[in-house]
């Protein structure tokens, strides 16, 4: 009976060992995606979709800078921009008082954002630079010819936004006498030590000494 029993008890401590060893590791909890990249990643999927929709369906590696096109085409007709047309009234009127049938279009700068995400996608799933569509010279063409008929068709200039400069501060009447009391000093080391111990007495009295030495040196 002991005889049966020990190898029994072998086995046991033998699978147990194993269970444990084998035992998958616990899951690591994943960061939430930020607002771009879960948007990069939602464009990169319509695209896709837009491909195996296409007739003929388009393979990725055979999409071409023309492909794109017809795709930012296919955009316009979910667009909310209303474009006027050269013969409506209200044509280069940034804010139409009346309603009008011109067209709706993809804002440009929807446009412009979109084929940023989709560069950047393109690349991350394994496609070469050299041969990313998305970057291609007539999609570069095509954006800027739509900013220009949008910016006159909509009165809207669109500029480049220039480096703001770090606004000046105003300083006080005291810290402008002694910044030029300072500037006076740097030119009195050929003057006499009388001068000398005298923008030294300016500079221990703050503004008003500077005002001293500044009338020794004339």
């Amino acid at each position: 009976m002991s005889a049966a029993v020990a190898p029994a008890c072998v086995s046991d401590k033998s699978s147990s060992s194993s269970v444990s060893v084998l035992s998958p590791p616990s899951p690591q909890p994943t960061l939430p995606l930020s607002r771009y990249e879960s948007q990069k990643r939602r464009d990169w999927n319509t695209f896709g979709q837009y491909l195996r929709n296409h007739r003929p369906p388009l393979a990725l590696s055979r999409c071409s800078g023309a492909h794109v096109l017809e795709f930012l085409k296919y955009l316009d007709q979910f667009g909310k921009t209303k474009v006027h047309t050269q013969n409506c009234p209200f044509f280069g009127h940034p804010h139409p008082p009346a309603p009008c049938p011109c067209p709706l279009r993809q804002a440009w700068g929807s446009l412009d954002a979109l084929i940023g995400r989709l560069r950047a996608a393109f690349e991350e799933n394994g496609g070469q630079p050299e041969l990313n569509p998305f970057g291609a010279r007539a999609v570069r063409l095509y954006l800027r010819e739509v900013r220009d008929v949008q910016a006159k068709a909509r009165g809207i200039a669109y500029e480049k936004k220039k480096r703001k400069k770090p606004q000046q501060q105003i300083q006080s009447t005291a810290t402008d006498t002694y910044e030029i009391g300072n500037h006076f000093q740097q030119g009195v080391s050929g003057q006499s030590s009388e001068a000398k111990r005298a923008m030294a007495v300016g500079n221990s009295l703050g503004g008003g000494g500077s005002m001293i030495a500044l009338s020794v040196l004339n």
